[in-house]
């Protein structure tokens, strides 16, 4: 661990947050998916890449910081109840572990990668490839994200009539998904950022954030106990066939 501790300017290091709470399904990120808790498959995908130095956890739950130890990861502290609710900005807690690792480590990695364990279908591949965009770039900040199966030129609004209308207004009338221009979604696997950059802006979001653009099919962002279903099948599935 001191050799860790002193490690400076050229590490990468992954905080993985895992919250007790949430609204969708309950203790969602300890959840069984394919045989083990959510949050694992984030933590062994990130424990086998060689772009990261450190895997943390950072959580307000103490039965999930014992699951995340079990399965190989870091978790130093347990984040304040404040800033585990509902509203909480998701960026807040991943400032809260830097600094704390900071001030109480002296930890000082040049960048900081966010992976949500609501991403089980996140490869290290995906991981690694994240970081080699940021040095090929120079970018101050990647972010995953996949082409969008819901066009915006094609999403509509209802006004309080009734009526729909365009939620973003087009001249040019698109009749078939050729001719729309490329669009895409934040699919939340992947947020990454020079350390410096990350506390200075406290967002993920400059002129130089970079995409990182992963396929729809690993691009699974668990919020219900159907999307649970669907990352159980396709994991297992993925097991099965190794």
């Amino acid at each position: 661990m001191e050799t860790v501790k002193t490690m400076t300017g050229k590490t990468v290091f992954a905080v993985i947050p895992a919250r007790g709470g949430s609204r969708g399904v309950l203790k969602k990120n300890i959840s069984a998916v394919a045989g083990k808790p959510l949050v694992a498959w984030t933590i062994q995908a990130a424990l086998k890449s060689g772009a990261l130095n450190r895997v943390v956890v950072t959580t307000d739950d103490p039965a999930i910081a014992e699951i995340s130890k079990e399965y190989g990861a870091e978790v130093p502290f347990l984040r304040p109840e404040a800033l585990a609710r509902d509203d909480t900005p998701g960026i807040d807690p991943i400032i809260h572990a830097v600094r704390w690792l900071e001030e109480n480590e002296g930890y000082d990695p040049a960048s900081v990668m966010a992976l949500q364990p609501t991403s089980p279908l996140r490869s290290t591949k995906d991981i690694d490839r994240s970081v080699s965009i940021m040095r090929e770039k120079g970018a101050d900040f990647v972010v995953s994200v996949t082409e969008t199966k819901h066009h915006p030129y094609w999403t509509k609004t209802i006004d309080q009539n009734g009526r729909l209308g365009d939620f973003v207004s087009s001249k040019e009338i698109i009749s078939c998904r050729q001719g729309l221009p490329p669009a895409y979604s934040i699919n939340g696997a992947i947020y990454l950022g020079k350390k410096k950059a990350l506390l200075e802006k406290a967002t993920w979001f400059t002129d130089n954030t970079y995409p990182y653009i992963m396929p729809q099919d690993r691009s699974l962002d668990i919020d219900t106990p159907w999307d649970i279903y669907i990352a159980d099948l396709v994991l297992r599935n993925a097991h099965e066939n190794k």
